[in-house]
């Protein structure tokens, strides 16, 4: 039995620094952007994998924590 909700995965995003961009990939034949956040220091987005999203791209200065560990994005 699948416990998680319905969609995918949640990743965790905060920003370090002014202006860090997430970016939501579509799904599918063609990837294209579907939807864009800034995100100023200090800010959280929790962010899911869903039917629509298969990739999430991040800009600038972050922490991404996910099931399998935390991520620094380089300087």
């Amino acid at each position: 039995m699948d416990t998680m909700p319905s969609g995918g995965e949640y990743i965790v995003i905060k920003a370090k620094d002014n202006g860090v961009n997430v970016i939501g990939l579509t799904r599918g034949h063609d990837t294209r952007f579907h939807h864009t956040e800034k995100l100023d220091r200090g800010e959280v987005m929790i962010a899911q994998f869903t039917d629509h999203t298969s990739a999430i791209k991040i800009r600038g200065k972050a922490t991404i924590l996910t099931k399998y560990g935390t991520i620094e994005t380089d300087d």
